[in-house]
């Protein structure tokens, strides 16, 4: 970090910047236009035109800020001017984060038909060596899924690419996919030859290593304080005791029908049990949480992406990265046990300049974590304001549908342990069957061995040639 160059955005000059003005070809620009992209935010308005100097660049940023038009805008301006396969590798911690890149890739690159592979966990490795065989333009992947591929994928390399890209790295790094990083990073090109990006909520030590090990006198983009929420957003706390939590949240559901809401939860199974209560009572709910499979995860996501449905009910597993624009409020329904998690928690609505709101659940038992990020954001909460007489009206039916939400779990853990049961049974039937038949062979070749050292087969069948 010693010889790297600090640009920190502080107060942007008056004039109002275009994409055109910092550099991009119309192409682009009309692909901005269309997907209502008007003015460059912050990070793009810094991050453009040092990217267009071919330069190495750390992004820190606020989420929500428009980190992926940051990198994507330069690479796909590169690709335009001098065509190439496998030109660019973009690393991400999800597999959602991964989904939602490569669709942002496609759709800004539609006009010069950009090709993308998303490479990640969860998904058939054979499927994938066929899409990389096609050789993208742009491969998107988790870390994990592409050592694989790197190590036992015949004939794909990464060699010739011209762009990396890291983005969330500092939550790269917290999931332990370092050992991974480091893989990927000695088997590509060395780094005078490629432009490197590395993008990142909070520079933390393991950060600041990364960046050193691969990244070439960067220029550093700061466009936010170290940890911030966005102005735009109205930040409330209601304190409440634990056992009438589900109550609240059914009124504010109540209260803010017709609008886009993310609820997010501690667990997987208080996840599940939340949707099926609010289902239970009539509202359009969907869950994701990290014990779905990768279909259902990305199926769940699409329906509340493509408002079938008004709430999603998610573990953390959505909180950084999933650009989702249309996100009304975002309610805390268990209050986050790492403070840095509100912050991207509470990142996915008021994004790219749209105002939000976001309320989080205080019980007896959380005082101590809600103070920890009081102190964090620098800022007190103002209290959201409920009439309790109207919210325990709705009390009986809350717990009615809760009871049938719990019936309705153990209804399904039944049929996923009978389905066990019977995959076991059908597995042990098939091992006796083919005892069974190798016991059968077994028999037959030593009746057929005993005969012949005999030579009374050979005698029987001249006997029956004679016969005839």
């Amino acid at each position: 970090m010693d010889n790297e160059n600090h640009l920190v955005e502080e107060n942007p000059s008056q004039e109002i910047l275009t994409f055109k003005s910092l550099g991009l070809n119309d192409v682009l620009c009309e692909a901005c236009e269309k997907l209502g992209w008007k003015t460059p935010t912050k990070i793009q308005c810094e991050a453009l035109p040092i990217a267009f100097q071919n330069r190495d660049i750390i992004g820190l940023a606020e989420t929500g800020s428009g980190k992926t038009g940051a990198f994507a805008l330069p690479i796909l301006q590169a690709l335009l001017a001098s065509p190439q396969r496998l030109f660019a590798l973009v690393l991400t911690p999800t597999r959602e984060l991964a989904y939602q890149i490569s669709e942002q890739f496609e759709a800004l690159g539609s006009s010069i038909g950009v090709k993308c592979a998303v490479i990640v966990g969860g998904m058939d490795m054979m499927s994938q060596s066929i899409v990389l065989a096609k050789k993208p333009h742009i491969v998107v992947a988790t870390p994990g899924r592409l050592v694989d591929h790197l190590e036992n994928t015949k004939g794909f390399s990464l060699r010739s690419i011209r762009y990396l890209v890291m983005d969330e790295a500092d939550r790269i790094l917290n999931m332990d996919f370092e050992v991974d990083l480091d893989k990927i990073l000695k088997i590509l090109s060395s780094s005078s030859t490629r432009s490197t990006y590395l993008y990142s909520a909070t520079m933390t030590k393991k950060v600041a290593k990364l960046q050193r090990a691969s990244l070439r006198d960067p220029i550093k983009i700061e466009v936010s304080d170290k940890y911030s929420t966005v102005e735009k957003l109205q930040q409330a706390y209601l304190f409440i005791p634990a056992k009438y939590k589900d109550v609240y949240l059914i009124s504010i559901l109540n209260d803010m029908s017709g609008k886009s809401v993310i609820v997010f939860a501690s667990t997987c199974t208080t996840t599940l049990r939340l949707a099926l209560l609010t289902r239970n009572l009539g509202f359009t709910t969907v869950p994701l949480h990290g014990q779905m499979s990768q279909t259902k995860r990305l199926g769940a996501l699409n329906k509340f992406k493509g408002k079938a449905r008004s709430i999603l009910i998610a573990t953390d597993v959505a909180s950084r990265g999933l650009d989702i624009p249309h996100v009304d409020i975002v309610i805390n329904y268990d209050i986050p046990t790492h403070s840095k998690d509100y912050i991207h928690r509470v990142g996915r609505t008021a994004r790219a300049g749209r105002s939000g709101k976001s309320i989080t659940f205080v019980t007896q038992y959380d005082i101590e974590l809600y103070q920890r990020i009081e102190y964090l954001i620098g800022k007190q909460l103002s209290q959201y304001v409920t009439h309790e007489d109207e919210v325990m009206l709705l009390l009986e039916r809350v717990n009615e549908a809760d009871r049938q939400a719990r019936i309705q779990i153990r209804e399904i853990e039944d049929d996923k342990k009978d389905n066990r049961r019977k995959r076991k049974n059908k597995d042990k039937q098939n091992d006796d069957f083919d005892d069974m038949k190798s016991s059968n062979k077994k028999r037959k070749h030593e009746y057929n061995d005993s005969e012949n050292g005999f030579g009374v087969k050979k005698h029987l069948k001249k006997k029956k040639r004679i016969n005839k």
